[in-house]
């Protein structure tokens, strides 16, 4: 009876061995593991609480931030398929989760969607439409898409993602838009946005303009628009861009924390800090920069921001400058180091580094890093 057992046991198995073999020959779906892991060594002077020290630091994510995530893909017929993307960022120098703004969220990225001839809808944690464009369209380094340790251009898109997001895409030859809409869910950090973007890209020319909401909690605005363009030939790269965030007057002080969280970023150059949230009611920035391959393996660039600030009082008016300079030498399709060279310049608004009176309004920075995709 035993051996019987075992024999109907492992006939049974392999039955169901076989049947799941082509069940999955006969799907069309996939599931893939991707991932980044970036380590770098970043220097910058002018650092500390009297504003005259420098900072060494081994950053888990100098090129771009450290993730692994997963896609799904599943073939639905008819030409629609059904997509989850589910991403994790972390810092690789410590293996800290890298959280999201304003939950510390697990996953930057948590989102499920369909995709046909109608375009693409997608519903979750995502990218707004102003990361889209940018990145899409008008990126600093076009194969990263900006320096994740140095990156002012990236502190005007109000906080890159959203939660609760709704958006929708559609692609019309050389045309794409898109449409987004998040529910604030009465949280304290408010969080209700709506904006959208088109987008034309062809023969090496790409341009666009974008324009996204965020409402706090006390029903207060920031607005914030976007405009620029790229244009390749051979192996040069030219870019150039705009962008502009504007608050509505007489934003109270339980909204602070989340304008600080938009516009504080230690990767925006420092350009930030204590009362000025409150004072400053816009900002301007503009970009231009280039890019030169050098050889299969070597992409060059160099890339300036001149951004400005203003508010109702004179404390609020202040100015920044930032200057960005990249290498980056690929081993492989995958691997990758390079070597970048900042420097940062505050002028006015009683603005300083580390919000040290009378301290430095300067400071320099360079990152060594390695790169590994899969």
């Amino acid at each position: 009876m035993k051996k019987v057992a075992a024999k109907k046991f492992f006939a049974l198995g392999a039955i169901a061995l076989v049947s799941g073999s082509a069940f999955a020959q006969a799907s069309t779906s996939s599931v893939q593991l991707y991932g980044i892991v970036d380590v770098a060594y970043r220097h910058t002077n002018n650092e500390g609480a009297t504003g005259n020290g420098s900072l060494n630091q081994l950053v888990g994510g100098g090129m771009s931030q450290s993730r692994w995530g997963i896609n799904v893909n599943e073939d639905l017929g008819n030409g629609m398929k059904a997509l989850v993307n589910l991403e994790n960022r972390f810092t690789a120098d410590n293996g800290a989760t890298a959280g999201g703004y304003p939950n510390g969220s697990y996953f930057q990225q948590s989102w499920v969607g369909l995709q046909g001839g109608f375009g693409r809808l997608t519903m979750g944690r995502q990218w707004n439409v102003l990361f889209d464009l940018v990145t899409s369209t008008y990126a600093s380094y076009p194969y990263s898409p900006y320096m994740e340790a140095y990156k002012p251009e990236i502190g005007f898109s109000l906080l890159a993602r959203a939660d609760n997001m709704i958006k929708y895409t559609a692609e019309v030859g050389a045309i794409r838009g898109a449409l987004q809409y998040s529910f604030d869910e009465k949280a304290a950090t408010g969080g209700k946005t709506m904006g959208g973007y088109l987008r034309y890209a062809a023969n090496g020319v790409a341009a666009g303009v974008g324009y996204q909401d965020y409402e706090f909690a006390s029903g207060k605005k920031i607005k914030a628009w976007t405009l620029g363009g790229s244009y390749r030939t051979g192996p040069m790269y030219f870019n150039l861009g705009y962008g502009e965030n504007k608050v509505d007057s007489n934003l109270p002080a339980t909204d602070a924390p989340v304008l600080g969280a938009m516009w504080g970023s230690a990767a925006n150059g420092g350009f930030g800090g204590g009362a000025m949230f409150l004072n400053a009611n816009k900002r301007t920035i503009y970009k231009i920069g280039a890019g030169y391959q050098l050889t299969p393996q070597i992409n060059l660039g160099a890339h300036y921001f001149h951004t400005k600030q203003t508010g109702a009082t004179a404390a609020a008016n202040a100015t920044a400058n930032f200057l960005t300079l990249a290498a980056d030498y690929a081993f492989s399709k995958r691997t990758d180091a390079y070597v970048e060279v900042d420097s940062t310049k505050l002028k006015g608004g009683n603005i300083t580094f580390n919000n040290v009176s009378n301290g430095p309004t300067s400071r320099t920075g360079f990152t060594v890093g390695l790169r590994h995709r899969f």
